[in-house]
């Protein structure tokens, strides 16, 4: 590209940033199936492990496939630099691993994914760090829990499964003057809705398994933020303990970058109607989607997002049994605890995505046993309808 980024818009950087072509002249971008580098002397390999000059190393840390990625989902976020890693959890590890030692505090919303908790709260404690969690919109909450050996606030918003939009600029501004970082999880938005940089947050967090994969073919993350955060303590981390991003995987989230903004439009259309659809529904006792009206952090969502995503939950009356037929019911959704793929899915949060967690955190976070999150796809949404009718007829008849 010969324009400068911040020239082009979003779908052209989605198709276009950070490509570099080969002598081969390829249009479509090269996957470099290599583990190591070969040098032209001696002297340049030492040159390359000492960092005094710039170039292809080993591919735990250095393949172009992956650099590729990297750039390209650096530029979609208005940021300068990102690590790529094996997965989404991957990448919350790096973030602390690389930057938090022993004694260290995070202040954590309840409403993340079960395994972050599992991971904070378990496997992070081992190593001496410190983890309060806290409701996610209740900013008099995230102020208390706030300590002077608070390195880290972290946060997903809108939040899985509940949908709940927290405040990026508020809690930015809190973690700043309290000598913490910010760390977004922008999993269920993607840049083409968000962009929590532009907000104050200093790192985001995506697992590239979902929306920017949006098929459902691989596994993947990143950590994203300037370069000294990222390109200096994070990337130490990830080269020494190696959850790296395969070169392959890298190639299929390439793929997915193209088509990143025109999916997350028709996610969210299609998640919009349904919503509406499933508030009509006598079966159901409330619907948790932010493009609703009704929804408690609409407003703030209309502001922080340029749309709601492709996340709808509900709640039905007889907990686990009813939500179970319904599951069970359904013949078109996947029951696949995935999510941001084409095909939708439907899945029982408090038996799976957050089933590890302990009971009395689920029901804190608002994970109860009548709760149903379905990740809506680009499939027709009057056939996802009619799919989840059947099993909301048979609640309604009981």
């Amino acid at each position: 590209m010969t324009q400068r980024k911040s020239e082009l818009g979003f779908d052209t950087l989605a198709v276009r940033a950070g490509q570099v072509r080969t002598s081969e002249g390829e249009q479509s971008e090269p996957i470099f199936p290599t583990s190591s580098f070969v040098f032209e002397s001696a002297r340049q390999a030492a040159a390359r492990f000492s960092g005094d000059e710039a170039g292809n190393i080993y591919s735990r840390f250095t393949n172009p496939t992956v650099r590729t990625f990297e750039e390209r989902l650096a530029a979609l976020e208005s940021v300068e630099c990102c690590v790529a890693t094996a997965s989404g959890m991957a990448a919350i590890l790096t973030t602390c691993m690389g930057l938090l030692k022993s004694g260290d505090h995070i202040v954590c919303s309840e409403s993340v994914f079960g395994t972050t908790v599992v991971l904070f709260e378990t496997l992070l404690s081992r190593f001496g760090l410190k983890t309060t969690f806290v409701p996610l919109t209740d900013m008099q909450a995230w102020s208390e829990a706030v300590r002077r050996d608070t390195r880290l606030l972290f946060l997903e918003t809108p939040s899985n499964p509940l949908t709940e939009v927290a405040d990026i600029r508020q809690l930015a501004d809190l973690a700043h003057d309290n000598g913490a970082l910010l760390v977004v999880d922008n999993c269920l938005c993607t840049p083409a809705l968000q962009r929590p940089v532009e907000l104050g947050a200093d790192l985001i967090i995506h697992s590239a398994t979902k929306y920017l994969d949006g098929q459902g073919r691989c596994v993947g993350g990143a950590v994203l933020g300037s370069r000294d955060l990222v390109g200096g303590d994070l990337f130490g981390f990830l080269r020494s303990a190696g959850p790296t991003m395969s070169p392959f995987n890298a190639w299929v989230f390439l793929k997915g970058l193209e088509t990143l903004s025109l999916r997350m439009k028709a996610h969210s259309a299609n998640a919009l109607a349904l919503a509406r659809w499933l508030e009509e529904q006598p079966a159901v006792r409330r619907v948790y989607y932010p493009g609703l009206k009704t929804h408690p952090q609409h407003e703030l969502a209309s502001r922080q997002q340029s749309d709601f995503g492709g996340i709808v939950a509900f709640d039905v009356a007889g907990g686990r049994d009813s939500a179970w037929r319904i599951v069970d019911s359904t013949r078109l959704l996947s029951i696949t605890a995935n999510l941001g793929d084409v095909k939708s899915t439907i899945t029982h949060p408090a038996t799976t995505t957050h089933g590890r967690m302990r009971p009395e955190a689920r029901e804190s976070a608002g994970i109860g046993e009548g709760l149903l999150r379905v990740a809506v796809g680009m499939e027709d949404v009057k056939d996802l309808q009619a799919d989840l009718e059947h099993g909301l007829e048979q609640l309604s008849g009981a």
